[in-house]
């Protein structure tokens, strides 16, 4: 970014003293902004940011923005992280909806309440990029000294609209940092980032039939290419690629006759691709994407009431235990597989007090157990033979001044639970090797799709370290159980399906509607993956291809059984430990049992059962 911040503060003095700024010593943006805050004045009330059920509630409303803009977001994330910066997306009111980035400059950021609910219209916060460029209307960078407010001025910013396909600001994407961190490509970035998520806005929301085309025929179906929908023989909507394509403006555009602008009727362009010259002499090569949308016939009938909407769970759970976490509480997670147990943990996260901190999971179930000590607690150089030179902090210090997330607890050995429970109540983790106590401040969110209690009272889980990780329980429901189901699947089908622009059938809803999902969301969002993949571009799915579940089978004839089920099973555990040297995942893993299964039978041997 550009030096000379001095003599940004030579203008700043010279406009606050005697009303102008001398003509090039800041930008012609930067002097308008200056003027139209001087006449306003930015307004401290507005300062306060919303409460988290509000930000979700503006998270709601603009889901096709943030649909739109996550994958562009999570490009920005390592950029941002890398250079000690933030990306955020706002809405057209300049309410910040999301951020990734540096937690390293979040705190900063968190002095000037630049986070989620906060207000950066230019009205509410004077010069910044966010707000001038809603009302500048175009991409652009505030640096140091050039933002109005003096406790904004460490701030540098580079900030682009993002249209819809009418010539409205949807939202406008930005990057954040120190002066001396955002680079000098920040600015390219974010324009061609917003140009991404326009391309993709479009594709999702516009009415009609939508025509795609350049000059060069290897950009069509690329975000450079030009869009143009088009419903009764006039053109309803563009982005701005097309506009500039067409040599046109929204004003001039919108409304026009098809035939006007392309020199031809719409019925004459050829579906499968063409080259079309325009009345201006200019040649593009064109096709036709169909929409996904039905075409509405207005039939005159009494309109049906519409039917009340059904409550989310997973949201109405989720702002309980947000507020539960934010006090200090524990929060255990449970429900079958699929259910969503670690996006929930994530969203408790995102949504909570600690959302600038690190999001530190780790599956209990998944780690070797002769690694799992050292993985969680962390190790000093030389504690043990193949450890890394200068040793590893553990997945618990990694979660300092964040969450974590414990998954699949139970499967958690009973050495480690004693570990983990002492870590809990001091609030100190000793690594391997005996050095010294580290103090750890984290949240604590646990999950399982065991039943714990019985577990405890079996013996294979500490009942101590259950009332301590059990502050607060919550039960996901399975997605055969939930009231939402149709508009789940429906949210979703429209999520994955938008940038093909694809439809789907009420035969296929029902299809879905009716499946018993065994494996919960997780594989609801394989089955629709599968189905978007399968159909042809601007195409209605009809029919979805289901993994079919076989009932179980009939039992097989009773034989003699002198001896009972149960010591069969514990001869061959016994078996196993022995093969095994007594390891327990080992011998999980030979008889493909659950590693439970062994504890419970190691307590109750030593219950003398």
């Amino acid at each position: 970014m550009p030096s000379g911040l001095s003599r940004v503060q030579q203008a700043r003095e010279r406009f606050f003293d005697e009303g102008r700024a001398p003509d090039g010593w800041v930008p012609p943006h930067i002097t308008r902004s200056w003027m139209r805050c001087r006449s306003q004045g930015p307004r401290p009330e507005l300062w306060v940011p919303m409460a988290t059920a509000l930000v979700r509630e503006r998270r709601h409303e603009a889901r096709s923005l943030l649909d739109c803009a996550m994958p562009e977001l999570d490009g920005l994330a390592q950029h941002a992280a890398d250079t000690g910066c933030i990306a955020v997306i706002c809405g057209p009111d300049g309410i910040i909806l999301d951020e990734v980035g540096s937690t390293e400059f979040v705190p900063k950021a968190d002095r000037v309440a630049l986070r989620p609910g906060a207000d950066w219209s230019e009205g509410a916060r004077g010069t910044n990029a966010i707000g001038t460029v809603l009302i500048e209307r175009e991409a652009l960078a505030v640096l140091g000294g050039e933002h109005f407010l003096d406790h904004n001025g460490f701030l540098a910013c580079a900030a682009a609209p993002v249209f819809d396909g009418a010539g409205h600001v949807a939202g406008v994407l930005d990057l954040s940092g120190e002066p001396s961190r955002l680079d000098a490509h920040a600015l390219g970035l974010v324009r061609l980032a917003a140009r991404q998520i326009e391309h993709r806005l479009m594709l999702a929301s516009a009415r009609g039939q939508v025509l795609r085309f350049h000059a060069k025929a290897g950009l069509l179906g690329t975000p450079r290419e030009g869009l143009l929908a088009v419903e009764d023989g006039r053109v309803v909507a563009a982005n701005g690629i097309g506009l500039s394509l067409l040599g046109e403006t929204w004003d001039s555009l919108l409304g026009q006759p098809v035939e006007r602008v392309l020199g031809r009727t719409w019925s004459r362009i050829d579906p499968r691709g063409e080259v079309l010259v325009l009345p201006s002499g200019a040649s593009l090569v064109a096709g036709i994407a169909p929409s996904a949308r039905p075409v509405a016939v207005s039939v005159p009938a009494r309109e049906a009431p519409r039917p009340a909407p059904v409550a989310d769970p997973f949201d109405t759970l989720l702002a309980v235990a947000v507020r539960v976490l934010d006090a200090g509480v524990p929060v255990l997670v449970t429900g079958e597989t699929g259910a969503g147990k670690e996006v929930f943990a994530q969203r408790l996260h995102h949504e909570g007090r600690r959302r600038h901190g690190p999001f530190v999971a780790v599956n209990c179930a998944a780690l070797p157990e002769t690694l799992i000590e050292a993985e969680l607690f962390g190790y000093d150089d030389g504690a043990f033979t193949g450890a890394r030179r200068r040793g590893a902090p553990g997945r618990l210090r990694e979660a300092d001044g964040g969450v974590l997330f414990l998954d699949e607890i139970g499967d958690m050995p009973l050495a480690m639970q004693t570990r983990l429970l002492r870590v809990l109540e001091t609030r100190e983790v000793t690594p391997l090797g005996g050095g010294k106590p580290v103090t750890v401040d984290f949240d604590l969110v646990c999950a399982t799709h065991c039943d714990l209690p019985r577990l405890a009272a079996e013996g294979a889980f500490r009942s101590d370290l259950l009332y301590r990780i059990a502050g607060y329980g919550v039960a996901l429901p399975a997605l055969r159980d939930r009231p939402d189901r149709r508009g789940l699947i429906r949210k979703l089908f429209d999520t994955l399906a938008a940038p093909r622009r694809l439809a789907l059938s009420d035969e296929a809803l029902d299809q879905l509607d009716r499946h018993p999902w065994p494996g919960n969301v997780r594989e609801l969002i394989h089955t629709l993956k599968t189905a978007v993949a399968l159909a042809p571009d601007g195409g209605t799915v009809e029919r979805v291809q289901l993994v079919a579940h076989p009932a179980p089978a009939d039992p097989a004839p009773p034989v003699a059984a002198p001896v009972a089920l149960g010591d069969l099973t514990a001869q061959a555990i016994e078996r196993a430990l022995q093969a095994c040297g007594g390891r327990v995942a080992d011998t999980a893993r030979q008889l493909g049992i659950h590693r439970s299964t062994v504890y419970r039978h190691l307590a109750q041997r030593r219950r003398g059962h």
